[in-house]
Parts: structure tokens; C-alpha cells; sequence
């Protein structure tokens, strides 16, 4: 039961994350004493790990653990880059002169910024995909979360809609989270 706690925990780490994000980029340089929207980011993508442990049956052999691991490495590293953009403050000049440097660097913009990343929402779908036939709707929810964050990201550069597919992806994950709780019970 811890676990799938602290997948919740993490999950709703990252939609406070999202959320916070929406505020702009002067909000997020402006955050004191602490960048809270990447610690939220750091910390919410180490606690859904837990969900490798709640829905794998092998956690070494499974691809959606692999993909969701190697993509959780991504986000932090994000995170970490995202620490050092916000050291910058107010400093936009210098800030912009940091992002021309790493998008122009393929080695940290393609693990890091780009395909990094999307192999954690992949993993969270294919996890869900376990659970098409008996949770069609919760798997479709998760499955369509996913989705969204990734038009949000790399179609339409929004937020909102990045924000959204966050909601939508954990209401379907805590959902399959409860099935399984509920299936578990009624087995003792």
C-alpha cells in the first residue's frame, strides 16, 4: 500500500509542478527561497518510480519499468538543468545564452529535454496498458493523459494542455491504483 501512496504522492507532485509552471516564466525565476516547481518536478518523478513496483510482475524484465525508469533519469536531469536556469533569476540575457547552449548541444537537449522525458509518460502508458481489457477506461485515460502532455509539449507548446493531460493521467492511474486494491482485498 505504500507504494501506490507514494505513486499518488508523485503524481500529484507533478501536477502541482505543471500547475506552477502555468504561473509564467518571471513567476518561476522569482520563486524564493527555493525553485518549488522543479523540486516538485525532481521529487514527484522519484516517487511515481513506486508505480515499476506496484504494476510490474518482474521489475527487471518489464518494458514499461525500463522505459519509465530511463525516463524518470531524464526528468531529473531536466530538473537539475532546469535548478540552474532558475539560479539565474532575473537574468534573462544569461538565462538565454544558457538554452541556446544546451538546445544547441544534442548529447543534453535529446536525453534531457526532448526524447528523455517522453520515455517516462511511455512507460506510465504502457504500464496502464496492462489493463485495457478488465479497465478500458481507466488504461484509455491514462493512455489519452499521456497523449496530451505530449501535443502540449511538442505540437502545441502549451502548458494548459500539458497541465491537462497530467490531471487526466493520474486520475486514470489512481483509478487502476484503487482496482487493484479493491481486486487484492477480495482475494484475501
Amino acid at each position: 500500500m505504500k507504494l501506490k501512496v507514494l505513486t499518488v504522492i508523485g503524481l500529484l507532485f507533478l501536477i502541482i509542478n505543471q500547475l506552477l509552471l502555468l504561473g509564467g516564466t518571471e513567476f518561476i525565476q522569482t520563486q524564493k527561497p527555493i525553485d518549488y516547481a522543479h523540486w516538485l518536478l525532481f521529487l514527484g518523478v522519484l516517487f511515481t518510480l513506486s508505480i515499476n513496483y506496484v504494476f510490474s510482475d518482474n521489475i527487471f524484465s518489464n518494458t514499461a519499468t525500463i522505459l519509465t525508469s530511463l525516463g524518470a533519469i531524464a526528468l531529473i536531469g531536466q530538473a537539475t538543468i532546469d535548478f540552474l536556469w532558475w539560479s539565474y533569476g532575473t537574468d534573462y540575457e544569461g538565462m538565454d545564452n544558457l538554452t541556446h547552449q544546451i538546445m544547441n548541444e544534442p548529447s543534453i537537449r535529446i536525453p534531457f529535454i526532448t526524447i528523455g522525458p517522453a520515455l517516462f509518460y511511455l512507460g506510465l502508458a504502457i504500464h496502464a496498458g496492462k489493463f485495457i481489457k478488465k479497465q478500458t477506461l481507466l488504461t484509455i485515460a491514462v493512455i489519452f493523459g499521456v497523449i496530451l502532455t505530449g501535443l502540449g509539449s511538442f505540437i502545441f507548446d502549451s502548458r494548459s494542455i500539458i497541465t491537462l493531460g497530467h490531471i487526466i493521467l493520474t486520475l486514470g492511474v489512481i483509478g487502476l491504483l484503487f482496482k487493484i486494491s479493491h481486486k487484492q482485498n477480495e482475494q484475501q
